[in-house]
C-alpha cells in the first residue's frame, strides 16, 4: 500500500499545483449559489437527519453532543465591475446591507451597484435554520470567491462608515443549490414510486414484499374508511411478522376524510412490511416511494466469476443506500453518522461514485464546532480516523481547500487528542472515552491498546500535511517529531522481538500476553513493518485461526486489505467468496452489520441483545468495492488528485476481470486477462507494473523491465495502451 505519509515535499509541489488549479476554477465561476458559514448547513442537515432514527415510535437522539450553525454571520466580497449591475437579493433570515461601508436601508429584494470597485457586505440572522444567502446580478453573483465571518469585528465610526479590524474571514461554505428557489432549508433527498414484488395474505392483514432491502415511503392506495392502520417493518420476513419486538413500526390513524391516497411522512428502511387494518379501514394496495440521494455509477467491475460480480453489484447497492444526505451507518439502525463506518465509506466512494461533496458533508457534519469537549461520535479511535480521512480526502481529489478551510478545527480537536496523553505519552481512555476497536467478544479494551497509537501515530502524520498545506511551517515540524516519537515508542512498547508480532495491550505498565489482529494489520498497510515484520505479522497473526478471529465486515475490510498489500489475493478472493458469499447464500439484497458463519436461522438476525437489533444493510458490508478496485484491478493514486497514479493488475486466480476506476475527472480502464491488459485513462501520469513470464509487447509507449519477469509501462492520458504477456 502506498505510504501516503513519507515524502511531504513531493505532496507540497501538488499541492502548488492543486492550489492554481482551485483559484482559476474560482476565478472562472460565474455561476451564482446559495452561500453559508463553512459546515452550518453540514450539522444543520446532519442534527436534522440523526433526530430521525425512531424504535417502536420511540424517538432516539445520537449519543454525543449537537452543535447548532451560528445564528448571526456576515458575509463579504470585493469586485471590480466595468458598468452598473442589477443584483437580485435573496436571503434566509433578514440582513443588513453595507456597500462601502454604508447601510443600505430596508430588506431590498435588489440593488443596483455603480461600476468600479467596491465592498459589500451582508450580516444575515437566522435563529430557526441558517443564514444564507443567494445574489444574482450579472457581474456580482455569490460563489465560492466569497467570504464569511462569525467574529465580526466592526463598528460605526463618527462618519457613520463601517469600520473593522481582526474579524477572522474564512471561505463560504456552498453545495449544489444552485437557483434562488432551490433553499438550503428545503433540501430532501430524490424519490420515485416503486411497487410491491409481491402480497400475501396473512392473520388479519397481509404481509407486501418489495423484493430486497430499501428505504423510503410507504404509500396507501384507495384508502378509505376511519380507523387504524398499523405497519410492522422488516429487513428480514422475521422480522416483519414479529409485530410485538420488530424494530419499526408506525402506527396511522385515518378520519375518513383523508384523501385516497396517502404517503406516510416518515422514511424508513424495510423488504417487508406487514399491514394490519381495522375492518372500518379499507384499501386496495401498497407501494412505496424510493428516497435516495441521485449518484452515478462511475466504477465498475465484472470478472469470470459470476458470484464475485454479484458481489460486486450488491455491494455497490449497500453502499448507494448508506450514500444518503451523509455516509451512514446503517438505514434501520442507526441511520447516524458514525466516523468509523464513514472513513470506510470514503474509501468504497472513490472507487464507485467520486463524489466529492458527500466527503466534505460528512467530514464536516462530524467534526462539528469548537469548543471541543468529547471525541468525535465520543470514540477515541473515531477521532483519529476523522483526521486520516481528511488526507486520504486530499490524496484522491487533489483539493486543499477543505483543509485550508477546516485546518483551526482540526488542530482544535488534535489538541484535545493529544491532552488525552498519559505520562508515557500514549492514548489511555479517560472517562467519557468510548474505546470501540470493533464488536468482538472478549476484546480487552483497557489500558494502553498498541491500535490506538498506532492510529494516533497515522493521525498526527496526517496533521502534519495538512499544516504545511495550511501554511503552518512551525506546526508541522511539531506534528512530525509528535509521529516520529511516538512510532519509536509504539515499537519499543508493543513490539515483541522474539515473537516478532504487535502485543495488543499495556496495563499500570505491565504488558499483557494478548496479540490481536488490529495493530497488526494496519501496521502492514501503513507501512510501518520492515518486509520481515510484514512476513512475520502475516504467518503468526493474520493467518493463524488462534489468534482472536474477526466477525464484522467493518474490520475484514482492513484484514483482507492488509493481506491483498502482502499480495495474497488469491487468498483473499477466496475469502470474499466465502464471507460475502455467504450472506447471499443466506438471501442478503445488501451486505450486513456482522456475519457469523457459525450462526444459523433466527441467530443471524440478532444483535445487542434484541432479536432483530443486527442492521441488514450496512455501509462497512460494502468494502469489496474498494478491494477489487485498489488491489485487482490494482489503481490507487500516488501523487494527489490523480495527477500520478499506479495500475498493478493482480487476478488472484480470475481467468478476466475489467473495471473502471474514477478520478477527478476522468476515469480509469483496465481490461486484464492471463494473457492481455488494456489501460486507458483520462488524466494524470500512470505507471503500470505487472509480471511476465514472457517478454512483453506493447502497441504503445515503451516497457521497462524493473526487475526479474517484473515490468512498467508509462501511461499518458487518453491513450488506450494493449499489452501482450503471460500471466504468472
Amino acid at each position: 500500500m502506498l505510504n501516503r505519509f513519507s515524502n511531504f515535499k513531493l505532496l507540497l509541489l501538488f499541492f502548488t499545483l492543486f492550489s492554481c488549479s482551485v483559484l482559476f476554477a474560482q476565478e472562472k465561476s460565474k455561476e451564482a449559489t446559495w452561500i453559508w458559514y463553512p459546515g452550518d448547513f453540514e450539522v444543520w442537515l446532519s442534527n436534522k437527519m440523526q433526530v430521525r432514527r425512531t424504535e417502536r415510535e420511540a424517538v432516539f437522539p445520537p449519543l454525543w453532543q449537537y452543535y447548532s450553525p451560528y445564528a448571526l454571520v456576515t458575509f463579504q466580497t470585493e469586485v471590480d465591475i466595468p458598468k452598473p449591475d442589477q443584483v437580485k437579493i435573496f436571503s434566509e433570515g433578514p440582513f443588513q446591507l453595507l456597500l462601502d461601508g454604508v447601510q443600505i436601508y430596508g430588506q431590498p429584494k435588489s440593488i443596483t451597484i455603480p461600476a468600479g470597485k467596491h465592498k459589500i457586505s451582508f450580516k444575515v440572522y437566522n435563529q430557526e435554520v441558517l443564514p444564507a444567502i443567494y445574489i444574482s446580478g450579472q457581474y456580482v453573483k455569490s460563489d465560492a470567491s466569497w467570504k464569511v465571518t462569525n467574529e465580526d469585528k466592526l463598528w460605526i465610526d463618527e462618519a457613520g462608515k463601517a469600520q473593522q479590524s481582526g474579524t477572522p474571514w474564512v471561505p463560504v461554505g456552498s453545495w449544489n443549490f444552485d437557483s434562488a428557489e432551490n433553499k438550503p432549508s428545503e433540501f430532501k433527498l430524490t424519490t420515485k414510486p416503486l411497487s410491491a414484488k409481491k402480497t400475501e395474505k396473512i392473520t388479519g392483514g397481509e404481509l407486501v414484499d418489495f423484493g430486497k432491502e430499501t428505504f423510503g415511503y410507504i404509500k396507501i392506495h384507495g384508502l378509505k374508511g376511519k380507523g387504524k392502520v398499523a405497519l410492522y417493518y422488516g429487513e428480514s420476513r422475521e422480522e416483519a411478522l414479529d409485530s410485538a419486538k420488530c424494530e419499526t413500526l408506525d402506527h396511522l390513524s385515518f378520519d375518513g376524510k383523508q384523501s385516497e391516497t396517502y404517503t406516510h411522512d416518515g422514511s424508513k428502511a424495510f423488504r417487508y412490511v406487514q399491514v394490519q387494518a381495522d375492518a372500518g379501514v379499507k384499501y386496495d394496495s401498497i407501494s412505496m416511494l424510493y428516497e435516495y440521494l441521485p449518484l452515478d455509477y462511475r466504477g465498475s467491475f465484472k470478472s469470470s466469476d459470476q458470484l464475485l460480480n454479484k458481489i460486486w453489484d450488491v455491494s455497490a447497492y449497500t453502499m448507494h443506500l448508506t450514500s444518503r444526505e451523509f455516509f451512514i451507518d446503517g438505514i434501520k439502525r442507526d441511520r447516524w453518522v458514525w466516523s468509523g463506518d464513514a472513513y470506510q465509506s470514503y474509501l468504497m466512494n472513490y472507487y464507485l461514485f467520486f463524489d466529492s461533496p458527500s466527503v466534505e458533508r460528512t467530514m464536516s457534519a462530524l467534526r462539528g464546532k469548537d469548543p471541543v469537549t468529547a471525541h468525535v461520535n465520543i470514540i477515541m479511535d473515531y477521532s483519529l480516523y476523522w483526521f486520516v480521512g481528511v488526507y486520504d480526502y486530499y490524496l484522491h481529489t487533489g483539493d486543499t481547500k477543505f483543509i485550508k478551510t477546516y485546518y483551526p478545527r482540526m488542530k482544535s480537536l488534535m489538541d484535545f487528542c493529544l491532552e488525552r496523553r498519559n505520562k508515557n505519552g500514549f492514548l489511555e481512555p479517560l472517562e467519557g472515552d468510548w474505546v470501540f476497536i470493533d464488536w468482538a467478544d472478549g476484546l480487552p479494551k483497557t489500558g494502553e491498546v498498541s491500535f490506538e497509537q498506532m492510529l494516533l501515530a497515522r493521525s498526527l502524520e496526517a496533521m502534519a500535511v495538512s499544516a504545511e498545506i495550511a501554511g503552518k511551517n512551525e506546526d508541522q515540524k511539531e506534528y512530525q517529531k509528535l509521529a516520529a516519537d511516538l512510532k519509536t515508542s509504539l515499537f519499543d512498547v508493543f513490539w515483541d522481538k522474539k515473537e516478532n508480532v504487535m502485543k495488543h495491550q499495556r496495563i499500570d505498565g505491565k504488558m499483557q500476553n494478548i496479540v490481536t489482529r488490529y495493530a497488526n494489520m494496519f501496521g502492514i498497510f501503513f507501512n510501518y513493518f520492515t518486509e520481515e515484520q510484514k512476513q512475520s505479522v502475516k504467518n503468526k497473526v493474520l493467518l493463524n485461526k488462534d489468534v482472536l478471529q474477526i466477525t464484522t465486515p467493518y474490520m475484514r475490510f482492513y484484514e483482507l486489505e492488509a493481506l491483498c498489500a502482502m499480495d495474497e489475493q488469491k487468498f483473499v478472493l477466496n475469502e470474499i467468496r466465502d464471507y460475502w458469499g455467504g450472506m447471499l447464500n443466506l438471501g442478503a439484497t445488501s451486505f450486513w452489520e456482522k456475519y457469523d458463519p457459525k450462526q444459523s436461522g433466527k441467530d443471524h438476525l440478532e444483535m445487542y441483545g434484541r432479536p432483530y437489533g443486527k442492521s441488514l444493510c450496512h455501509a462497512w458490508g460494502a468494502s469489496p468495492i474498494y478491494l477489487l478496485g485498489k488491489y485487482y484491478l490494482g489503481v490507487k493514486p500516488t501523487a494527489p488528485g490523480y495527477s500520478e497514479y499506479e495500475i498493478k493488475p493482480n487476478l488472484g486466480g480470475l481467468k478476466w476481470m475489467e473495471g473502471k476506476v474514477p478520478t477527478p475527472n476522468g476515469e480509469v480502464a483496465v481490461y486484464c486477462s492471463t494473457k492481455e491488459i488494456k489501460v486507458k485513462a483520462g488524466e494524470g501520469e500512470g505507471k503500470l507494473i505487472f509480471k511476465s513470464a514472457s517478454k512483453p509487447k506493447t502497441n504503445s509507449g515503451t516497457i521497462t523491465e524493473l526487475a526479474k519477469d517484473k515490468y512498467q509501462l508509462i501511461v499518458k492520458p487518453n491513450v488506450e495502451y494493449v499489452v501482450s504477456y503471460k500471466a504468472i
